[in-house]
């Protein structure tokens, strides 16, 4: 590469960055102004960014539990969202239960220590396994189909850790059981990656072949979220 060339590509990266980060700082006020209703809300302890999910990621989660309060939710991945989620069902779902789905029961401990969590907000250990996704190795739940063998109104996915290829890819094999007349939303964090990616492609692949109809959205800040929705539920992906 010449210099020029080299030059031009490292703008590009920044223009994309800078442009990532101020998309962030929107969606941070636009969450804030969604929340100022809710003083248990406002007062909860919630840590944004770097490992954890990004404004966009709050925003969609909130207006998706305030708008269609889903009763039968799970969550791939303990962290700042179940703290979200469990506030919630304390405070406005009150018919509503919550599986949290956890690869690391050390984090597990160290969270329960630090955040009482909704006693319908249950957090069940599966260690990770790795799985052969079309010839790529790819981290999984073991057992996931055994012990999350409902069909639920919103899944959240963030994770288990992200592979290369088809990362987080459970979320289609637990689709292979659903059928046209469910109706849920599945919002996959990370979506600026190429692994979430695959798996969002063949996730819709899937829904497809099974008859299910289906509506996407994608929100971004500093990372990226693609919301997928059934008919009941396609204005989540305009909010």
């Amino acid at each position: 590469m010449n210099k020029t060339a080299q030059h031009i590509d490292e703008f590009r990266i920044t223009a994309e960055t800078l442009k990532a980060q101020n998309d962030e700082l929107i969606w941070a006020h636009i969450y804030h102004d969604t929340i100022k209703n809710k003083k248990w809300l406002k007062n909860l302890a919630v840590s944004p960014g770097r490992w954890a999910v990004n404004y966009s990621f709050l925003y969609v989660l909130v207006r998706i539990l305030s708008d269609y309060k889903p009763t039968k939710i799970i969550e791939f991945g303990l962290g700042e969202s179940s703290k979200i989620v469990s506030a919630f069902i304390d405070n406005e779902l009150k018919n509503s239960t919550h599986l949290i789905i956890e690869q690391d029961e050390s984090w597990a401990a160290l969270f329960k220590s630090r955040f009482d969590l909704s006693k319908r907000s249950e957090i069940l250990h599966l260690p990770l396994e790795t799985k052969d996704v079309k010839g790529f190795p790819v981290n999984s739940y073991s057992s996931l189909n055994e012990k999350a063998n409902l069909v639920f109104d919103l899944y959240i996915i963030d994770g288990p850790w992200g592979s290369e290829n088809f990362s987080r890819y459970d979320i289609c094999l637990l689709a292979e059981k659903f059928n046209p007349n469910d109706e849920f939303i599945i919002m996959i964090d990370d979506y600026n990656r190429k692994g979430e990616k695959e798996t969002a492609i063949d996730l819709i692949n899937i829904l497809t072949s099974k008859g299910i109809s289906t509506y996407t959205g994608i929100y971004s800040g500093n990372k990226s979220q693609i919301v997928i929705a059934t008919e009941k539920y396609r204005f989540v992906t305009s909010m």
